[in-house]
C-alpha cells in the first residue's frame, strides 16, 4: 500500500487474482498443498445441506476430501473456471465471486479474502453447485 493510505487496485487485483489462479490449479489437480497456499489455515467452507440447514466444514476437512477423491486432471475432465467479479473494499479485505467445475458438479463460489502479512488468502468460501450430465 503507497504511504498515503490509498490502495493500489491495479496491483491488489493482480495479487487476488493471483491467489485465485494457485485455488483454481489446487482444485484441478487436487493438490492440497496448492490449496494450503491459497486458504488460509482458519477457513471454513460453508454451502446448504440437503436438509436445509447450513453445512460448515472446516479447511483441514474439505482437504481430506479431495485427498481422497480423483483429481479432475487425473480423470482428463475439461477444465473451466473464471473469475466474475472481484470486489475491495479496503486495504486489506476483498469478495471475489469465481465459478469452476468438476464435473459432473458445476460450483459458484464466494470467496471472502483477507490479506495478510504473506498476501491474500481465502478466509471463508460459500459455495452453491449444480449437478449435470456429461
Amino acid at each position: 500500500m503507497p504511504k498515503d493510505g490509498t490502495i493500489d487496485t491495479a496491483s491488489e487485483l493482480a495479487a487476488i487474482e493471483r491467489t485465485l489462479k494457485v485455488y483454481f490449479d489446487g482444485l484441478y489437480e487436487g493438490d492440497t498443498a496448492k490449496l494450503a497456499v491459497a486458504f488460509h489455515p482458519a477457513a471454513h467452507l460453508y454451502s446448504v445441506a440437503a436438509d436445509g440447514t447450513a453445512a460448515d466444514l472446516p479447511r483441514a476437512d474439505w482437504f481430506k476430501g479431495v485427498e481422497s477423491r480423483g483429481s479432475a486432471k487425473s480423470r482428463g475432465d475439461a477444465r473451466e473456471d473464471r473469475i466474475v467479479s472481484i470486489d475491495i473494499s479496503g486495504p486489506r479485505t476483498a469478495f471475489a465471486k469465481v465459478q469452476c467445475q468438476l464435473p459432473p458438479r458445476y460450483f459458484t463460489d464466494y470467496l471472502t479474502l483477507l490479506k495478510l502479512d504473506d498476501g491474500w488468502k481465502v478466509i471463508a468460501k460459500s459455495f452453491h453447485t449444480d449437478t449435470r450430465e456429461k
